[in-house]
């Protein structure tokens, strides 16, 4: 009833039948209520989505995948500091981690999470020690910026590594299946047993237990064919946890067969306590006189066949019972058994001979068994003619273990050598994608394109990639590759959710209203409850001006995920927005909380001090942002501008020529270049600028400086001419106010320095 109840738990569960899973398995519990099933139960629990179940089914659990299972509900739950406990106990400090790879990955989470990288980072890779192709620990070391190189986690020694682990699941697989086909066998005997007569009954039961001592290769039961007819048909069961004859499997099983047992302990002569089991004696006429059929059993050094070459020494052995057979009457083959004398008369001597004795080795002891067949005078040329039988049988059987030892080590090494071929290839595979997602965590991300680049057109034209693709166009700043590369993610999948946030972010910097809606209905149809569709959404309402509608929509995806840690970042866009400086500076904390490497965050936070003019504070978590990317030219930008604001115009120029050298398309930091500049260098500042008009010719801040620097120069026309020039181009209201004050100015210079 248990079995049952467990198999139909674990089909519901693998057909996502959870309801069904839940039920059978509350009945399990119910009626055998072992931690084994409460486990089964937890995990039900789990995969529906409800871990507050698991967790209140698995307090106060010991073994080692209860913790786990526990520690898991505890971590979905936010509950990190119990997860930690139960992992780690603080009594045990030695304890092993349960679960292994996967144990060590959700510890690295729970530290990550918790603020203590350090100590994440070695569970983590930990994990990718015990299991190299755990990807999911490598892309949060990626995260966390502690990988230095991914050659070094998918090189050749992973691959052995692989090797071994896969060949140590192989064997403890192979040992397993034959555990139970050993406890099969016995069943189906402990089910015969009503066939077996009382008086046999009753010597089983007497010597079960010295029966039970014997090793496997000692024990055989005679399986005779039913005693009708005039053949007398014979097999031999031996238990496959046993060396078999010649290295070859038996023959298959005979149903609706008869099983009997007789267990003679007086006839056997043995020098070491041995005990052997006598096939039952049967009667057959040969010319009066009374004879034995018994089969001759080779001994067992023959070292132990893998499964694979098994199955295929059952095939030759079919074809040869198959010849044998068909010589006339039914005879076993000597490969497995020893011939027997059919009824037929003319019986020859090698036959009865090769039939007399039973002969077992082990170790050095010999164990012989002798019938009286009241022909003493045939001895010795029985016993002449049987030693030429068994000589022969040895010869045919050492050409067959010959042939199957030379089978399975070319057999081996060909598995052995297409398994290490298979494991380097696809770690070939992961080194690629890891090089690329390393680089393209530390923002190295032309190099992570060319590394993308060398994958195959089957890898490269899949969601995952064709997103990271997309990831580092926008990073680069080139929002129109990065819609192409999305676009292209969605049509390869439709349903892909990674990266659909900064799509959705790159659209809103296109100032595409259209698409960007799209998007969002998109998604919300995919997936109404992730928080990358309520991104997308909040975006949509940010381009418009909702900016406070905009915010309940970003609140909405950290509720959906509170993990989620570009929500926390847009929260603070919109708080921001909205001049509440206050709750954005907390919006950006909250994101640091999860992950310390999100630049987007120390940028929000510098941005703010710089409008606080707390220049000190701007320039430190600018400084943050720009040592986590700085390959970005907005931050590097930035920084510039806290750095002039901080009087130290050198350090600032010099920063801003290199966020000039990373993006020649980014205007900012040239019209920052001319804004130092214009302090005591009015020619070159106006050269800056009148190269500035070309590439930004709608720009009104461009004008006006342009302005400002003609009025200190005293050219009061030009002056007049580009201020008019930047109100004509309809600038924000706070600028029209300061560029009209300075036209009515002009004439007043001591009046120009608190203009712009």
């Amino acid at each position: 009833m248990e079995t049952l109840m467990v198999d139909s738990v674990q089909n519901s569960l693998r057909l996502f039948m959870h309801r069904n899973a839940i039920f059978f398995c509350e009945r399990l519990c119910a009626e055998f209520p072992t931690e084994l099933n409460l486990q089964l139960l937890a995990t039900c629990y789990l995969q529906n989505g409800k871990a507050y179940c698991a967790y209140q089914i698995l307090k106060g659990t010991s073994m080692p995948h209860s913790r786990y299972l526990f520690a898991m509900s505890c971590f979905q739950m936010n509950l990190l500091q119990e997860a930690e406990a139960t992992l780690c106990p603080a009594n045990e400090p030695n304890a092993e981690v349960p679960d292994g790879a996967a144990g060590h990955y959700l510890l690295g989470l729970i530290y990550r999470y918790i603020g203590r990288r350090g100590v994440a980072i070695e569970h983590l890779m930990q994990a990718l020690a015990i299991d190299p192709l755990l990807w999911a620990a490598y892309d949060e070391l990626c995260v966390l910026g502690a990988v230095e190189d991914a050659n070094e986690y998918f090189s050749d020694m992973a691959a052995q590594h692989i090797q071994k682990q896969y060949l140590s699941e192989s064997n403890s697989l192979n040992s397993s299946n034959g555990s139970e086909f050993n406890n099969g066998s016995s069943n189906m005997s402990v089910t015969f047993v009503d066939s077996i007569p009382r008086q046999s009954k009753q010597l089983l039961a007497n010597n079960a237990r010295e029966i039970s001592s014997i090793p496997p290769s000692s024990a055989i039961a005679k399986v005779p064919a039913s005693n009708s007819g005039t053949s007398n048909f014979s097999q031999f069961i031996t238990p496959p946890a046993a060396t078999q004859l010649s290295g070859v499997a038996p023959p298959p099983l005979c149903r609706n067969v008869h099983v009997s047992f007789n267990v003679a302990n007086n006839d056997i002569a043995t020098k070491s306590n041995n005990i052997a089991v006598q096939t039952p004696r049967r009667k057959l006429l040969d010319e009066g006189k009374l004879r034995k059929v018994s089969g001759r059993l080779f001994s067992d050094s023959v070292p132990r066949r893998s499964t694979r070459l098994s199955a295929e020494a059952i095939a030759v052995a079919s074809s040869n019972a198959t010849q044998i057979t068909s010589n006339g009457n039914s005879h076993t083959s000597a490969k497995f058994l020893g011939g027997f004398s059919s009824s037929s008369s003319s019986s020859s001597k090698v036959n009865a001979a090769s039939s007399r004795s039973l002969t077992f080795k082990k170790g050095h002891s010999w164990i012989s068994e002798s019938f009286d067949e009241g022909r003493r005078s045939e001895d010795f040329d029985d016993s002449r003619m049987e030693n030429m039988a068994t000589t022969s049988s040895y010869t045919s059987m050492s050409g067959d273990v010959r042939y199957l030892e030379q089978g399975k080590t070319i057999g081996d090494l060909a598995q052995d050598s297409r398994l290490i071929s298979g494991a380097q290839e696809l770690l070939c595979l992961l080194r690629t994608l890891g090089e690329g997602y390393w680089l393209s965590c530390s923002y190295r991300c032309q190099e992570a394109l060319e590394v993308y680049l060398k994958l195959s057109e089957k890898q490269f034209n899949t969601g995952w990639v064709l997103s990271q693709v997309g990831r580092l166009h926008f990073e680069l700043v080139d929002y129109y590759e990065a819609d192409h590369f999305f676009s292209l993610a969605r049509r390869v999948s439709p349903f892909i959710l990674e990266g659909m946030d900064m799509y959705s972010t790159a659209l809103y910097h296109m100032k595409e209203e259209m698409k960007l809606s799209y998007l969002a209905q998109e998604l919300i149809s995919v997936d109404r409850l992730s928080p990358q569709a309520w991104c997308a959404l909040g975006n949509c309402y940010s381009m418009q001006k909702d900016y406070e509608t905009a915010l309940k929509i970003f609140q909405r995806a950290v509720q959906l995920d509170s993990r989620f840690v570009y929500a926390h970042t847009l929260c603070g866009h919109e708080y921001i927005a909205l001049e509440d400086f206050e709750n954005g500076i907390k919006c950006y904390q909250s994101a640091l909380q999860i992950d310390q490497r999100h630049y987007n965050s120390w940028y929000g936070l510098g941005v703010v001090y710089l409008r606080q003019e707390k220049f000190e504070f701007a320039e430190h978590h600018l400084r943050k942002a720009y040592n986590i990317n700085p390959q970005s030219s907005v931050l590097m930008c930035y920084l510039g501008m806290a750095q002039h604001a901080l009087q130290r115009n050198e350090d600032a120029l010099e920063m801003l020529e290199r966020a000039i050298a990373a993006d020649k398309q980014n205007p900012l930091p040239v019209y920052q270049k001319a804004n130092i500049l214009s302090l005591d260098r009015f020619d070159e500042a106006l050269n800056v600028l009148e190269q500035l008009k070309e590439s930004a010719p709608h720009e009104s801040c461009v004008y006006a400086l342009m302005g400002k620097i003609y009025k200190r120069l005293e050219v009061h026309e030009k002056a007049m001419f580009y201020f008019g020039l930047a109100l004509d181009l309809k600038p924000p209201a706070a600028d029209v106010a300061t560029i009209k004050a300075a036209m009515e100015k002009l004439y007043l210079p001591d009046e120009m320095d608190d203009i712009l």
